[in-house]
């Protein structure tokens, strides 16, 4: 791209904000566009390259100055953002995005490595110390810091994962470490939250979006190193809700493979989106059946809820394994 951030066209403009929004949420910013926006910002999308710092944050304060002007109520600007994101994205994904939607001259140095491709972060990350790349991969999303875990080698990756699974607070000379990294690298200045980083979910939320061939060999080796922390990083792998991952044939493998009592105890506990993907995947009879079932069960212990999703979880992660459904994510689905 040789523009400058001043003579960038407006589909451009929009084009660059979305791609830093991520793709979930950029998705779900184009529902809501007309089809003829959707074609002209997606070509301008497919074109886009070499986009630099200093054209993203020209791109970014502009859209904090509009949201500004929009605004006729007496509040700031980022925490009129703050609220829209919050209201359109939920609070947590919200926070993920703030980071990124500041002016130039508070852009932190990890807001660069959304930009990055994942080869460029991992050679940038290579030679350093893991809780090094724990602390940058936590500044990743998930799907993005798979990617980089994918490209380290698998003794270091799973070292780095125990980093992730166990960092409940961040050393000050790590952030100065990283800093430094990423100011030479990178340039700008470090301004990362230090706190909610890490943990069990963090570790497992990036082994979700790896490939199946790589999760395998990060848990062996988690196994290795601390059996423990391995088996509570797996109970957060799966929640029950994740099972919204498996394709039309996927669900319905599965499905056959669950005694219908099981069905029932998980389905009590289960979202109503994800009840209405199991009545989908059944026959008619058969779905009204369950139906009678879940209204004519009485109350039940939830950890009899949990024992049940567990057991179906349990039949999903083998027909993973044994190759016989895909998740979403987890590789290529069914078509």
């Amino acid at each position: 791209m040789g523009e400058t951030g001043t003579e960038l066209k407006g589909s451009d403009r929009a084009a660059i904000l979305l791609m830093a929004l991520g793709t979930e949420r950029a998705a779900d910013v184009l529902k809501h566009m007309e089809p003829r926006q959707v074609h002209t910002v997606g070509s301008a999308m497919s074109t886009l390259s070499d986009v630099t710092q200093s054209q993203l944050g020209d791109v970014l304060k502009g859209f904090i100055s509009t949201v500004r002007d929009l605004s006729s109520l007496a509040v700031g600007s980022q925490d009129y953002l703050r609220t829209v994101l919050t209201q359109a994205l939920g609070s947590e994904r919200a926070e993920s995005v703030m980071p990124r939607m500041v002016a130039p001259g508070h852009a932190s140095s990890m807001a660069s490595l959304h930009w990055m491709a994942p080869g460029a972060i991992a050679e940038v990350l290579a030679k350093e110390h893991p809780q090094i790349i724990a602390l940058a991969l936590l500044n990743l999303e998930p799907d993005a810091a798979a990617e980089v875990l994918a490209l380290l080698p698998a003794e270091q990756g799973a070292e780095v994962m125990l980093r992730v699974a166990t960092l409940d607070g961040v050393n000050p000379s790590a952030l100065k470490e990283l800093d430094a990294i990423l100011e030479g690298q990178l340039g700008g200045n470090l301004d990362i939250k230090v706190s909610g980083l890490g943990g069990v979910k963090a570790a497992a939320d990036i082994l979700n979006a790896v490939s199946p061939e790589l999760e395998v060999q990060l848990l062996d080796r988690l196994d290795e190193a601390d059996a423990q922390l391995k088996a509570e990083i797996q109970e957060q792998m799966f929640d029950f809700e994740t099972i919204n991952d498996l394709d039309e044939r996927g669900m319905q493998t599965v499905l056959r493979e669950i005694a219908s009592d099981s069905l029932v105890l998980a389905l009590k506990g289960a979202s109503p989106r994800i009840r209405e993907r199991v009545f989908k995947n059944m026959s008619a009879r058969a779905g009204e059946m369950l139906r009678d079932d879940l209204e004519s069960k009485g109350p039940v212990r939830l950890s009899e809820v949990e024992a049940a999703q567990k057991e179906i979880l349990g039949v999903v992660d083998r027909l993973v394994a044994d190759g016989q459904v895909v998740m979403q994510g987890k590789g290529e689905a069914f078509v």
